[in-house]
């Protein structure tokens, strides 16, 4: 499932977007975390096709998708695609980035979307407040801003465990997935360019007026301020609910995949 020849290309307004179609049935959207691509969903893509058809794209300027050359926000890419593919109304199953995004999505084309299932996420108006993170983070942009790779995705992988283990508790087989999609991501930019991304703004004040079940799977060594934010987003949309995924931080569908997939293949069957 990693070969080139599984990508597919959608011809955007700003150049070619990448995505996997494969399975068939009612389409279910996997949109994958920041600096990486679709293949987070390793585990997640066969287990689903069985039984749906599962799109599962690279986010623009990530993984074999085109970096942007102008103005762009990434509902408005994801819903050009669906439309192309005339793929909705969709689930859309988002880990991290990929969560913020299918909230968004939901907000700005709620006819494209039957149901929300977002991991590590909740909408894309989002700043960490957690000491440690924002400590990581701050390493990420002293380690990018020198010129250091091997130091920003050391810092990067530090999410992976959360604050409360270390990478030797996490699956090497994770670690170097998740380090060879974010090398790759990586590649495809330089520190000066333009970040061409328009975040979407007044998202918490729409959240209530989402009318489509919205589920939100949290590992439970994630930071505390964002499983409070995701948490907030069950309680806040007239059928949302909230689950966890012990023994995982930033990456449960990675970590734990059968339980992840037991909890999105239950919500998928309560639709």
């Amino acid at each position: 499932m990693n070969a080139a020849s599984d990508l597919c290309f959608f011809t955007s307004s700003d150049g070619d977007l990448a995505y996997r179609d494969t399975g068939a049935g009612d389409p279910v959207v996997l949109l994958h975390s920041g600096f990486v691509d679709h293949r987070v969903f390793e585990a997640q893509i066969p287990a689903l096709a069985a039984g749906y058809r599962v799109i599962a794209p690279d986010v623009r300027g990530h993984g074999a998708s085109a970096n942007a050359t102008r103005p762009f926000r990434w509902a408005d890419d994801l819903a050009a695609l669906l439309r192309h593919l005339d793929a909705g109304p969709a689930v859309l199953v988002g880990v991290s980035m990929g969560g913020a995004i299918a909230t968004d999505t939901v907000l700005e084309y709620p006819e494209l979307v039957r149901a929300v299932v977002v991991s590590g996420a909740a909408t894309s108006e989002f700043e960490y407040t957690d000491p440690w993170v924002r400590q990581v983070q701050a390493e990420q942009a002293r380690a990018l801003g020198a010129g250091d790779v091997e130091g920003w995705v050391t810092a990067f992988l530090r999410f992976v465990p959360g604050e409360h283990r270390t990478l030797d508790d996490v699956d090497p087989a994770v670690l170097a997935r998740l380090r060879e999609m974010a090398l790759g991501t990586l590649a495809k930019h330089t520190p000066d360019e333009e970040n061409h991304h328009v975040p979407m703004t007044g998202t918490w004040s729409r959240v209530p007026k989402i009318d489509v079940p919205v589920l939100t799977v949290n590992g439970a060594l994630d930071a505390p301020d964002l499983i409070a934010e995701a948490e907030r987003l069950a309680r806040t949309v007239p059928d949302g609910r909230s689950t966890t995924v012990e023994g995982t931080a930033h990456y449960p569908n990675m970590e734990r995949p059968e339980a992840f997939d037991e909890i999105v293949s239950g919500f998928l069957r309560s639709l």
